[in-house]
């Protein structure tokens, strides 16, 4: 009998402290942070008060121009990494405070050319995006900071996201592009498959990076409208439709800016005008998908208060373009992730300008294998190019150009 007592008391002796350890190693939360790597290389604390998501992207670009669309032996050649960004994203103290940050490291991704020398930024343009964003309710997201106009679709679509190896020349020459001040967005479902989406940015107007401000504000809202409900995985914001979306989808959305008193011939972007003008920007765009079918097509607007014509002290004068813009793109993306496309851009300057600006028209052709969606691609491009002097009536400059261009990101 007391062999017995004494066996039990030394298994009880032994077994308790386990069983309290156990339970304490349940109890005691991790120290271990946490990880993902679903989109990018994502960590959090323990505790949630804090994460951060780290994601980066390069596009390596081979480009050649022939002379003239009979002439089709090499007039130049671009050979250059087009774009490297690293971008950052998360909460901080509470999930409904959340941040992003993207950073651009090529020359080209800097506004470090000719079209851009500007006296409002003489830095490398290093931050594109800077925001913080609260929450207040799942619907509406306020923003505070640097990022991308609700403007333009090809513009609100990252260039990570392109069917083609860049934005058309329409959004070259029309964009709002990127500012600096409030933002705001709402989703509102007005039935369980209807979407409407309304956007505003109450902005500096001189574009990212600016080192000053004058007296004016750009204004910038747009409207988007889901009437057959939500794309897959957010694929109004991307081209092309990689995921094969298995019921039609459908976005109409339109826009306007105001930019008043601007300083460079493109609100956010180009050179320092010589005094200021206030314009206004108009733009309008469609999207639909449907089992791999994608056709996109968005028309923008610009003209001015006034002549668009700004002259300095010195005789010299800067002019706005203003005219209009329309871009359409038809793709098929094969279950195989294989895809052509096709694109059509179009810009024609107004009267007052054309004395300055040609009208310009492309007609594009391009393959694409996604190897990881948009994340990792392979591209390959052949575009037609034509400019024409409407005051003289004839074609100035007509030539082929082709591109080959791989994206690899996470």
């Amino acid at each position: 009998m007391k062999i017995s007592l004494a066996f039990k008391a030394i298994c009880f002796l032994i077994i308790f402290p386990a069983f309290l350890f156990s339970q304490e190693s349940v109890v005691k939360p991790s120290k271990t942070p946490y990880y993902s790597f679903k989109n990018g290389l994502g960590f959090a604390t323990p505790d949630s008060s804090y994460s951060l998501n780290l994601r980066f992207r390069i596009q390596n670009r081979a480009l050649f121009n022939t002379v003239s669309d009979e002439d089709l032996s090499p007039a130049s050649f671009e050979a250059r990494v087009r774009r490297c960004r690293l971008s950052f994203a998360g909460h901080v103290v509470n999930p409904k405070l959340t941040y992003y940050l993207q950073l651009s490291f090529s020359r080209g991704d800097m506004d470090w050319s000719v079209v851009d020398v500007t006296s409002q930024n003489t830095s490398p343009n290093v931050v594109r995006d800077a925001m913080i964003f609260y929450k207040p309710i799942q619907q509406l997201q306020i923003g505070f900071g640097q990022g991308k106009l609700p403007g333009n679709r090809q513009r609100i679509n990252s260039s990570g996201a392109l069917q083609f190896y860049d934005r058309s020349i329409v959004n070259a020459n029309f964009t709002p592009d990127r500012d600096f001040g409030l933002f705001a967005n709402y989703t509102a479902h007005l039935t369980k498959n209807f979407l409407i989406i309304p956007k505003v940015a109450f902005t500096s107007g001189e574009g990212r990076n600016s080192s000053g401000s004058n007296a004016g504000i750009a204004y910038t809202g747009r409207l988007e409208i889901l009437p057959l409900g939500a794309f897959t995985d957010g694929g109004d914001y991307f081209e092309g439709d990689v995921f094969r979306e298995e019921k039609p989808k459908i976005s109409l959305a339109g826009g306007y800016q105001l930019n008043d008193l601007a300083v460079r011939t493109g609100g956010q972007l180009g050179k320092d005008l010589y005094g200021t003008k206030s314009f206004n920007v108009y733009m309008a765009d469609f999207l639909f998908k449907y089992r791999g079918i994608a056709l996109t097509a968005e028309y923008i607007r610009r003209d001015t208060d006034g002549s668009p014509v700004v002259h300095g002290t010195d005789g010299k004068s800067r002019t706005i373009v203003t005219g209009d813009g329309i871009n359409t793109q038809l793709s098929y993306c094969f279950k195989s992730q294989w895809e052509i496309a096709a694109r059509h851009s179009l810009v024609s300057p107004h009267h007052d300008v054309l004395s300055s600006v040609k009208e310009n028209e492309q007609y594009g052709l391009g393959v694409t294998k996604y190897l990881n969606k948009h994340k990792v691609k392979v591209q390959a491009n052949v575009f037609y190019n034509r400019e024409r002097d409407l005051l003289a009536n004839k074609d100035l400059n007509k030539y082929f150009f082709a591109v080959f261009q791989v994206e690899l990101g996470i």
